[in-house]
């Protein structure tokens, strides 16, 4: 009986020190990988230097920045592979704004839209839906709100977009 006592208080022991080693690991995990790569938290700096940050780019807001009159912007975006990105602009109502973009080879679903300033229901007009590695054109803001693109990389490669456009608008950047 005694013997019986002293493997249960051993496998005790052995489960308790293996259920702690596993906590430990869990822990260095999120911090080194988990929340660089999922939320941009990156306490230790090896996210960064593994490239883990990366995968989270499409989180960073940019400053909203008002536009000049007849000044032209551009930017470079990168989609990551199997992922989604928004940019968005703030518009007042029936203001426009042209734009162009082109990618540095592959196709990306776009979904060109609208969500009114305000609104708290989810609520989102498409203008364009489309697949494709360029497209050009114009909108009218049909209410005051934050416009803009969605595109989705279903490739399992990265795509870079360059954006180009003007009208009237603050830009709110990455979503």
């Amino acid at each position: 009986m005694r013997k019986l006592f002293m493997e249960s208080n051993q496998q005790s022991r052995s489960l308790l020190t293996a259920t702690m080693a596993s906590l430990v690991i869990a822990i260095v995990a999120l911090v080194l990988f988990i929340l660089p790569a999922e939320y941009n938290i990156d306490p230790s700096g090896l996210g960064e230097k593994l490239g883990l940050t990366v995968f989270n780019e499409q989180g960073k807001v940019t400053k909203v920045k008002p536009s000049m009159a007849g000044q032209q912007d551009s930017v470079i975006l990168n989609i990551p592979a199997g992922k989604g990105i928004e940019y968005k602009l703030s518009m007042k109502k029936f203001t426009k704004a042209t734009y162009e973009w082109v990618t540095d080879g592959g196709s990306l679903y776009v979904d060109l839209h609208g969500e009114p300033k305000g609104d708290k229901t989810g609520y989102f007009e498409s203008y364009t839906i489309a697949t494709s590695n360029e497209m050009k054109g114009s909108f009218i803001a049909p209410f005051e709100g934050s416009h803009g693109w969605y595109w989705k990389n279903k490739s399992d490669k990265d795509i870079q977009i360059q954006l180009i456009f003007n009208g009237e608008y603050a830009i709110e950047g990455l979503k």
